[in-house]
């Protein structure tokens, strides 16, 4: 359909070498989008651009750190030149430290939140100049569960990733003048590396997901692939500073039982 067309659009997908990020940039190039990512890693790159390939597509592949402001000055400007002015722009690279908080280094707090936190807010100030430009532009902030509570070993995380979730709420507030749409996604459980140490069967943590999603399954990364071609196109063109959970109901679900394992 027309209003989620994406031909002709720009696409940076930040750490979109695989999971999560790789589903959202692989459904935004089956609705025409050019798909650009970025890793710190050349060898993630290079492997990254053999799994598109093998669907057919082009991805344009650059390496930068999104915790590094000349680092994506210089990378952005890369894009904009080679490929063109990014029109949809998915902070998506993030990492998870799954530490209590009494043992939990400083320097490992401030990373997370650098990475989760802080690089979007630079990505994006980088990039919605251009958008203002221009007549307008899609933001999608890789948002959490953990937007809106916490839970065991996850402080870091859920710091900022309720940081994000306001921070999207703040470039609404901001940008939506410019006709520019800065929204979240916040996924449930999804079956991905970081979570295959836990998914075995009998694992407590399997359990809880299984018995409280009423959808009695993990999410897969394509689960994510339709939320993020809405909010990347004309169809969500009055859909501003929301959080699209994409959680299979367990949020809708969701209660502590005395007894059990927390999530």
């Amino acid at each position: 359909m027309k209003m989620f067309d994406l031909t002709g659009k720009v696409a940076l997908v930040t750490g979109g070498t695989h999971g999560i990020g790789m589903a959202i940039a692989k459904a935004l190039a089956s609705a025409g989008a050019k798909i650009c990512v970025n890793d710190i890693f050349e060898d993630r790159l290079i492997a990254c651009k053999k799994a598109y390939a093998a669907d057919g597509m082009d991805v344009f592949t650059i390496v930068f750190d999104v915790t590094n402001e000349e680092d994506v000055n210089k990378g952005i400007g890369i894009i904009e030149s080679e490929v063109g002015p990014i029109d949809i722009l998915v902070n998506n690279a993030g990492i998870i430290k799954r530490i209590p908080i009494l043992d939990m280094p400083v320097e490992d707090f401030r990373q997370v939140i650098d990475i989760d936190l802080v690089a979007p807010f630079i990505v994006s100030k980088r990039v919605v100049p251009s958008m203002i430009n221009r007549g307008g532009g899609k933001i999608i902030n890789m948002c959490s569960m953990m937007s809106v509570y916490g839970r065991n070993s996850v402080s870091a995380y859920a710091s900022a990733k309720g940081g994000l979730k306001l921070l999207t709420a703040n470039m609404c507030c901001e940008w939506a003048k410019y006709n520019i749409q800065a929204n979240g996604i916040g996924p449930g459980y999804i079956a991905t590396s970081q979570t295959e140490a836990i998914r075995v069967n009998g694992h407590p943590f399997n359990n809880l997901v299984m018995t409280r999603t009423p959808a009695g399954r993990w999410g897969d990364p394509e689960d994510l692939a339709g939320a993020a071609v809405f909010l990347a196109s004309a169809a969500s063109n009055y859909v501003n500073g929301h959080l699209l959970f994409v959680d299979g109901g367990i949020l809708a679900n969701f209660g502590y039982v005395a007894g059990e394992n927390e999530l």
